[in-house]
C-alpha cells in the first residue's frame, strides 16, 4: 500500500506474509536497475499465490549480473517496465507483511526509490528480513546467507539466484526458523511419571 510513512522492520514470526525477491543489473540501489520481481504469498502458514516476472530495465545488464542471475537483454527484451511489474507486485501483496533475505539493506530501497520516481509515495508494508531473523534464531550458524540456511535446513538450492526460485526457498526457511525459535522458546514439557 503505497503513502508516506515506511513500514516498521520486524523480527518476527507472522503468519500472513509475502515474500519477494529482486534481481538486479548490480548491487547499487543507486543506479542498478530491476531485472525481476517475484512474490510468494502465504496465508496461515499455507503458500496461496505466487507472482513473476522478468522486468525490462531499458538498460544493457551487465555481463556480471547475467552470471550471477542467468538473466540476458534478450531475455528481458519483451517484458513489461519496472513501472508496470511494481504496480503488479505491490497489488498482488496489498498490506500484507514483506518478508526477504536481506531486504533492509538491498530489495527494499529499489522499492523505496522507484515507487517515489514513479508516483511519490512508498510502499509501508512492515517487513522482515530473513537475515537479520536468521542471525536471532541460528546465531552460531557461521553463515546466514540464504543458500546457507537453505542448506541446513536441508532445502534443496539448484536454480538459486532467479527470483522466484529465491522466494520459495526463503519461504520454507523462514517457516523452520519460526519453528525453531517457538521450540527454543517453549521447550517440550518432560513428564517424570
Amino acid at each position: 500500500m503505497l503513502g508516506s510513512k515506511l513500514g516498521e522492520h520486524k523480527t518476527i514470526y507472522v503468519p500472513d506474509y509475502v515474500v519477494f525477491d529482486l534481481e538486479t543489473t548490480g548491487i547499487s540501489a543507486a543506479r542498478d536497475q530491476v531485472v525481476e520481481i517475484s512474490a510468494v504469498k502465504v496465508e496461515g502458514g499455507l503458500v496461496t499465490g505466487e507472482f513473476s516476472t522478468l522486468v525490462n530495465p531499458q538498460v544493457p545488464i551487465p555481463y556480471g549480473a547475467s552470471q550471477v542471475n542467468g538473466i540476458t537483454d534478450d531475455m528481458v527484451a519483451g517484458s513489461p517496465v519496472f513501472r508496470q511489474a511494481l504496480a503488479e507486485f505491490l497489488a498482488f501483496a496489498g498490506d500484507m507483511v514483506l518478508v526477504g533475505h536481506n531486504i533492509q539493506a538491498f530489495d527494499m530501497k529499489f522499492l523505496y526509490r522507484d515507487a517515489r520516481r514513479f508516483w511519490n509515495k512508498i510502499p509501508g508494508n512492515d517487513y522482515i528480513d530473513t537475515l537479520h531473523f536468521a542471525r536471532q534464531v541460528l546465531p552460531k550458524l557461521r553463515h546466514h546467507r540464504l543458500v546457507d540456511l537453505a542448506a541446513y535446513y536441508g532445502i534443496d538450492t539448484s536454480g538459486a539466484h532467479r527470483a522466484l526460485k529465491d522466494c520459495r526457498m526463503n519461504q520454507q526457511v523462514f517457516e523452520l526458523l519460526a519453528r525453531d525459535l517457538e521450540e527454543r522458546n517453549n521447550p517440550p514439557q518432560i513428564s517424570m511419571f
